[in-house]
């Protein structure tokens, strides 16, 4: 137990807390750093008229963060528009920290602000919402999340009042632009997380009908029929990139070699994709020769070297960019040949056959990965013999798209797998290639399944191994090793991306 909380001070420290002062709130909550929250509940703080609580039921929406109201500053949750703190315009978070398997801790979720409305009027401007009530001032309390004990055994870590900073504030409020112009024109059924750069659009990926809403705005159709089409709920979130630079900038005070790209002011004219665009756009129908030569790099011709040099047109000498990584905004190199053709198709992160059998659609690595990732495709293409910059795009996958193909795509895999995926062997050359029955490139317009690992590698059940299993395989439900696979965008449908600006 944490030596202030039976401690007859503790008593001093509650009576003299201010709840009118952001100062006071910070000094009184710092208290909490070292403490479980068991030992908050131990403490014997509570709101008048106060009815006991299960905040550690999993179905308990935002517990730990109302045990922390009620149980520790002795005022009753609520969930209306104003902060936590009215008069000091404070707003409390309990927001989870993960250790990853390398011991480097991580935030480990999206930091949920406030919900949608979908019933009344939005604010069009962000500095007049309720969201930058919300936002303004946020006493922000890490604690670490540990899955093998219980919800009142985690143990407090961090407290930290916080801001964002002018620099994320401009993307911040592009960002609720973005949102609110797609509410109010009826379309919020459209939004995703990856539709934005810091602030997203999030849902937890509920499927109950209550979860679906009919939308205040109208949808005008092209026929000019008025409709209200329902809409998934959602909610104004920092997205978990975003939280977890804060965890490591501002919290855990972390020194950090990632560059930025934006220089002070930059954004006074422009927005954030504005100023990137614009960067690419000035080197544009320069060679990948040229570009080299021009930032004194050796020329390799490799599709890594142009990812090298896209971050050296945006003024980073290394592989990474602040804004980026925070952003959660994946960089993606495509080249295109000189019949308008590109050469190859996108890879994606690789998957578990185990873990995706065991999946459901609403939380699949696949559509978490497209509802939250937005890529930035920067295009080189063949020209005379040389590949030249050609143009980029901010791109996310569209909600119809995800639902739609993504998802099939997604459902045969899982079945497949399931089922038990066919392996056969047919002569190849001089040797022996193993096909297998999971979705091609032929079967779908947007999405396959091809290996992911440079070597194929199998384990049979008879014992017979190819390759090197356990460097390049992973294991089928039913105890066969199989070479590691993803999911691959086709490259028709990457096409039907970039001919829009190329």
């Amino acid at each position: 137990m944490s030596p202030l909380a039976g401690h007859v001070e503790f008593k001093k420290l509650h009576d003299s807390l201010d709840v009118s002062s952001a100062e006071s709130i910070e000094r009184y909550a710092v208290h909490l750093e070292g403490m479980t929250f068991k030992e908050v509940l131990e403490l014997g703080i509570e709101p008048e008229d106060y009815n006991p609580k299960n905040y550690g039921d999993k179905h308990y929406k935002g517990g730990m963060g109302n045990l922390l109201e009620e149980r520790y500053f002795g005022y009753p949750a609520n969930s209306d528009d104003e902060p936590d703190f009215p008069k000091a315009g404070v707003e409390l978070k309990a927001t989870p920290i993960d250790i990853k398997k390398n011991g480097d801790p991580s935030a480990g979720e999206r930091l949920v602000l406030t919900m949608i409305p979908y019933d009344k009027p939005i604010a069009g401007d962000f500095f007049d919402s309720h969201l930058w009530k919300k936002c303004k001032l946020i006493l922000l309390v890490f604690y670490n999340r540990d899955r093998n004990i219980g919800a009142y055994d985690q143990q407090i870590t961090h407290v930290k009042m916080f801001t964002p900073p002018e620099e994320d504030l401009r993307i911040i409020a592009d960002d609720y632009k973005t949102i609110v112009s797609y509410i109010q024109s009826g379309r919020a059924d459209e939004l995703s997380e990856s539709l934005t750069t810091y602030l997203g659009a999030a849902t937890k990926g509920a499927t109950a009908d209550k979860s679906w809403v009919p939308q205040y705005y109208p949808f005008i159709d092209e026929n000019g029929n008025v409709v209200h089409r329902q809409a998934k709920k959602r909610s104004f979130s920092f997205k978990r990139q975003y939280m977890d630079y804060v965890l490591h900038h501002y919290v855990l005070e972390e020194s950090t070699e990632v560059e930025k790209i934006l220089a002070p002011g930059a954004l006074a004219h422009e927005t954030f994709e504005q100023h990137i665009t614009n960067l690419i756009n000035s080197f544009v129908g320069m060679s990948d020769r040229e570009l080299a030569a021009h930032f004194n790099m050796p020329y390799t011709g490799n599709k890594a070297q142009w990812n090298q040099l896209v971050f050296r047109i945006l003024g980073i000498k290394g592989n990474q960019a602040e804004e980026f990584v925070k952003a959660g905004i994946t960089v993606k190199t495509v080249r295109i040949e000189e019949n308008g053709n590109i050469k190859e198709n996108v890879s994606l992160p690789p998957f578990k056959f185990k873990e995706l059998a065991q999946e459901t659609w609403e939380t699949s690595r696949l559509r978490e990965y497209f509802e939250e990732t937005r890529f930035f495709f920067v295009a080189f293409k063949k020209c005379g013999g040389n590949y030249q910059l050609a143009g980029c795009v901010f791109w996310n996958m569209p909600m119809s798209d995800i639902e739609g193909d993504l998802k099939r795509c997604w459902a045969e895999t899982q079945s497949t797998i399931r089922d038990g995926v066919e392996i056969l062997p047919e002569t190849w050359g001089t040797g022996i290639r193993y096909m297998n029955n999971l979705p091609g490139e032929s079967q779908n317009s947007i999405s396959h399944v091809r290996p992911h690992a440079s070597q194929a590698a199998y384990r049979f059940l008879d014992g017979t191994e190819i390759g090197d299993p356990d460097k390049n395989a992973n294991e089928l439900p039913d105890g066969r090793w199989m070479t590691t696979q993803s999911f691959w965008l086709n490259r028709g449908y990457i096409q039907s991306i970039l001919c829009d600006f190329l």
